[in-house]
């Protein structure tokens, strides 16, 4: 077994102040993991390849050849989709999850104390599950990943600190739903910490860590560490618990990732002395290629598989993407891309279908719902209007057969709750629905726009919204509250919790808009433009500029005025370049955490130049931590 020194480093100083995370053990797990990276970074490759190819050739995706092998296992496609495989029975604490939450753990700068009650939060919100995140929502400036990871290991032990900091949140969030909703949600506090099934997930296998990176300098995966480092700390006392241990994997593109995944996982299981499938696996639907394979992704993961989350925000980023190369592909507005819209409808309806599937011993998966994004903060009419529309998305989603939904803020969970407790079932696994199919129509259905409006007002929305992100991303906050800034003051329009997917999808629309000549189907008497005008870079770059001058004359509460001249100026950096370089980028997220400890605006731009003009040049991302030393 090689030493974590033989084929690792960690960055100075940040194992001396956590012991408690980067433990022997679970660096011992990291090691053994590490001849994992070369494959993966092989497979990211593969990614790049086949995007490539599709940009060059004007090739769409398709489904796998039913006689083919899925990559890394001996599962024939066609013994997939038929359910020939064995998949894993629903542990009992996640048969009923109507309502999950996700957040981060910890919090950008905050002593232990304060950062921890994020985790008091989460277990005390009456939620039936809640994904820790260590990927979207949680801030990547200095240590965060690793606090992340000390209040989830704390917290889960009960430790004093927490158990003192959790008392203190029960009484605030009594005190807060007794004006809401006229009483108590919590009765007993510590009793309530042990209802909610605990759920991790993990940064996708796109990212490389910010603290540990290969011997030779070249980064390291963000996935392998993450996963080591969450089950090492939390398996025995989550075992003593009788509490599952679960994972959410992100951004999976194919069955062969999803393999790669379960080979990390195994390994992992090795290491620990815990049996084959231990680790259980949710899987979020978040890049289109995997609504092409999702059956296969079922049974790459087999015994740790236990259901699928369908997420929008990441999803339409990823259709974007994916047909960066075709000039008739042009998304509307973003507020009109529901989950009822085109594509959208039809991924859902994949989604649920797969996890209807029985597998060979007739098991079923789950499937959870997308995301509510409100939070019931603002004027009387503000907050019954949202809430209203966010029970009616839950009342959807619970009509089409999801046997729960994601919620971002505590303060939702008793408010969509309800639509489930009315149903009544656990869940809705085995409800039957048509089997899934594999034609042309179907492939395309995966692609269908309809007719929607696109507009300067769309624009001036993702624009500010996209900034807004990119420098609370910035700030640590990839967790934040925002809304566009000519709704700033306006509390019958509720800020919205979004994380790194909100910019993601922004920018690739405002790419595609450019770069194919989007024609706007509304008159707007402010900037002079007509219906049937194009979406031109002029147009792009005065709207960037009034967005831009509207968040530096904006409210502290807003837009913090110690970011008005540090962060802010690189976001607006990283807006300006992505959306107008020629060459589309994969993730806006690489030009973030490129520029994570910047603070100037000529450096934020040098990086980002050198980012774009490589990936143009030579197709290769730069993912590895600038700062590291």
């Amino acid at each position: 077994m090689p030493s974590f020194s033989d084929v690792l480093e960690i960055r100075s100083g940040v194992q001396d102040r956590y012991p408690d995370v980067l433990t022997p053990k679970a660096l011992e797990v990291i090691a053994e993991l590490a001849h994992f990276d070369s494959e993966r970074k092989a497979v990211m490759q593969a990614r790049l390849d086949r995007r490539h190819r599709r940009a060059e050739q004007g090739e769409r995706i398709q489904f796998l050849d039913p006689e083919s092998i899925i990559p890394r296992t001996r599962i024939k496609v066609a013994d997939a989709r038929a359910g020939r495989f064995t998949g894993s029975a629903i542990p009992d604490d996640l048969k009923c999850q109507w309502v999950q939450g996700t957040g981060p753990g910890a919090k950008p700068r905050s002593p232990l104390e304060s950062s921890i009650r994020n985790v008091a939060y989460a277990l005390l919100s009456g939620a039936d599950g809640w994904m820790f995140d260590g990927e979207d929502a949680l801030g990547q400036i200095e240590t965060m990943s690793l606090d992340n990871q000390r209040n989830l290991r704390m917290a889960f032990s009960k430790d004093p600190i927490f158990l003192q900091a959790a008392e203190g949140v029960a009484a605030q969030m009594n005190t807060w739903a007794k004006g809401f909703f006229g009483r108590k949600t919590i009765s007993d506090w510590r009793q309530q910490l042990d209802f909610t099934t605990k759920i991790f997930r993990a940064r996708g296998l796109h990212l490389d860590d910010r603290h540990v990176r290969n011997a030779d300098g070249n980064g390291f995966s963000a996935s392998i560490v993450d996963a080591a480092l969450y089950v090492a700390n939390n398996h025995a006392v989550l075992a003593d618990q009788g509490a599952s241990l679960v994972l959410y994997l992100p951004k999976i593109q194919t069955a062969e990732e999803a393999a790669l995944w379960n080979d990390i996982l195994s390994g992992v299981e090795v290491c620990l002395g815990l049996e084959n499938g231990a680790i259980k696996t949710y899987v979020l639907v978040e890049q289109i290629e995997a609504s092409f394979q999702l059956m296969e992704i079922r049974a790459a993961l087999g015994l740790r598989f236990v259901g699928f989350n369908t997420g929008r925000w990441d999803y339409i980023n990823s259709v974007a993407d994916a047909m960066a190369w075709d000039p008739e592909f042009i998304h509307p507005n973003i507020d009109a891309v529901v989950m009822t819209f085109g594509y959208m409808r039809n991924y859902e309806d994949r989604v649920r279908r797969s996890t209807n599937t029985p597998d060979e011993k007739g098991r079923y998966a789950l499937w959870q719902g997308g995301m509510e994004p409100n939070i019931p903060v603002g004027s009387e009419a503000g907050v019954s209007t949202s809430m209203a529309k966010a029970r009616a998305g839950a009342e959807r989603e619970q009509r089409e057969g999801a046997s729960g939904k994601w919620v971002a803020h505590w303060k939702m969970v008793h408010i969509i709750r309800p639509v489930w407790e009315k149903a009544g079932e656990a869940n809705q696994a085995g409800r039957p629905f048509p089997a899934l199919t594999y034609t042309d129509a179907d492939a395309d259905g995966l692609t269908l726009l309809e007719p929607a409006p696109r507009t300067i007002r769309g624009a001036r929305d993702l624009i500010s919204v996209a900034a807004q992100y990119g420098n609370a991303f910035e700030q640590g906050f990839q967790a934040a509250a925002l809304k566009p800034a000519d709704f700033f003051g306006n509390d019958d329009v509720l800020y919205l919790m979004e994380d790194m997917a909100t910019g993601e999808i922004r920018l690739s629309i405002l790419w595609e808009w450019l770069h194919k000549t989007a024609t706007l189907t509304a008159d707007d008497p402010e900037t002079g433009a007509n219906e049937g005008d194009p979406f031109t870079e002029e147009l792009f770059t005065r709207l960037l500029a009034e967005e831009y001058a509207k968040l530096q004359q904006a409210n502290d509460t807003d837009v913090h005025d110690d970011s008005k001249r540090t962060t802010l100026p690189v976001a607006k950096v990283i807006v300006d370049q992505y959306v107008k370089c020629a060459k589309k980028a994969p993730w806006m997220v690489d030009l973030l955490n490129i520029n994570l400890t910047v603070e100037r605006e000529t450096l934020a731009d040098e990086r980002t130049q050198d980012f774009l003009n490589r990936f143009a040049s030579d197709g290769v991302r730069i993912t590895n931590n600038l700062d590291f030393a």
